[in-house]
């Protein structure tokens, strides 16, 4: 994503989107299995909730957004909550900019799988912070869904949930409803504001629009014609596809030796 070419293609809408690298971002969703995940993606992007489950091996989606002029790529990759795996798993958070953990208020072996995560995470990122002198910023929210079951069905405390970010400022808890959409857009918002993006890329913030309009998407006649009330609106790309491995790997390397660090020292293990 962030070291592909300034010029990002929407099929199907006939239309080229600059948006430059720095404004292009990777979110990983992460958590057991049947805790929401994917449940959470789907209110993000448009809204909608599905009783019928059907188990994630990996989901890729990419949104663009025009805010205020200035062009935004959001690529989520919503992940399997089997991790069969390990290795993608591990390329996966090294290459996220911000991260979603997900578990479930009825389920304390998903929170207990959340708390291995964050653990992993921290530790596959600061190999990585160490090695280009990135920010130590981790953008990152924790996040109990389900919170619409009664109370005598849960099994993760309030208290737990908050531990897990008290001393971290970039890091975030949130009790959710995905079925109900409760505190969902909350959510959003604030893991957008703690990684210093545009916090009307949040769902309720930003005017939708078909990939009907993209040809005017950049025009800033556009914004004019078709929003009156905000300067901000996005389209997800419908036929979106997920970097390959090999190009995951080459983002990871090339921000390595960006830094001048040279092929003999240690390396981030992605096995």
């Amino acid at each position: 994503f962030q070291d592909q070419a300034m010029m990002k293609t929407m099929s199907g809408g006939n239309c080229n989107l600059n948006v430059p690298a720095k404004n292009s971002y990777r979110m990983v969703v992460l958590g057991a299995s049947r805790v929401g995940k994917s449940s959470i993606v789907s209110r993000f992007l448009n809204g909608r909730f599905d009783d019928q489950y059907t188990p994630t091996i990996e989901d890729f989606h990419r949104k663009v957004y025009n805010i205020r002029g200035d062009m935004y790529q959001l690529d989520i990759l919503d992940t399997s909550g089997n991790h069969p795996f390990p290795a993608m798993r591990r390329l996966s958070i090294l290459t996220g900019d911000v991260f979603i953990l997900v578990f479930s208020l009825d389920n304390r072996e998903s929170f207990d799988e959340v708390k291995r995560l964050q653990k992993q995470i921290l530790e596959v990122k600061s190999c990585l912070k160490n090695k280009t002198k990135e920010s130590a910023d981790l953008p990152m929210v924790i996040c109990g869904n389900k919170n619409d079951h009664s109370e005598i069905f849960r099994k993760v405390r309030t208290d737990e949930g908050e531990n897990l970010v008290s001393s971290d400022e970039n890091c975030a808890y949130f009790e959710v409803s995905a079925k109900k959409n409760t505190n969902v857009d909350e959510m959003f918002y604030v893991l957008f504001s703690m990684a210093k993006l545009p916090h009307e890329m949040s769902p309720s913030l930003h005017r939708k629009i078909s990939i009907q309009y993209g040809d005017t998407f950049q025009q800033k006649s556009f914004r004019m014609r078709r929003v009156k009330d905000m300067d901000a609106y996005g389209m997800i790309s419908p036929f979106a596809r997920r970097p390959s491995v090999n190009s995951d790997l080459k983002y990871i390397k090339s921000k390595v030796l960006r830094e001048g660090q040279s092929r003999e020292r240690e390396k981030c293990t992605i096995q």
